[in-house]
């Protein structure tokens, strides 16, 4: 892994001055808002995933059906795992805590799940887009998901980012 240097999570807005135990305050608690939209949202689709095995039909599925189904299934598990990991690590990290260091691994974890939820979110658009109007439309639809999520989670972030680092 590179090292590009000190985490954005620890630098000050401006990048210049040093982050107070207050930035960190504030830091923690926007995280903690995301992840109170995120978690909900991927345990839904965990609990839709695992219904979908016991439904009548599923045994006729090829394997496309099933490698889609296998994809996302386990990158919203895995999600959920990376999501849920911010909790334990400031619970089984505990005092005193170090709330930089916990920021840290928390926004990493926090982007991880957020690239397997947006992989969990395509394979399962796939599959159902598949069985409901066969695969050219599951791959049209599939890539558009994928494209959209790809601009508004990563590209225009990022983008505004630099943007926002050269001035």
């Amino acid at each position: 892994m590179r090292d590009d240097g000190p985490d954005p999570a620890s630098r000050s807005a401006d990048g210049e001055h040093p982050v107070t135990s207050d930035d960190l305050d504030r830091r923690l608690d926007e995280l903690s808002g995301e992840l109170r939209l995120l978690m909900p949202a991927t345990t839904v689709l965990v609990a839709f995933l695992l219904t979908v095995p016991f439904q009548s039909g599923w045994e006729g599925e090829d394997g496309t059906s099933r490698v889609a189904y296998l994809v996302a299934f386990l990158s919203a598990l895995a999600a959920v795992v990376l999501f849920g990991g911010v909790s334990a690590y400031h619970r089984l990290r505990g005092y005193p805590y170090d709330k930089e260091g916990l920021l840290r691994t928390a926004n990493r974890q926090a982007v991880g799940g957020i690239a397997l939820l947006a992989l969990a979110l395509g394979s399962a658009a796939f599959l159902v887009v598949r069985v409901l109007f066969g695969d050219v439309l599951a791959v049209i639809a599939t890539s558009a998901l994928a494209a959209l999520a790809v601009v508004t989670w990563g590209a225009l972030p990022l983008s505004r980012r630099r943007r926002a680092g050269r001035r």
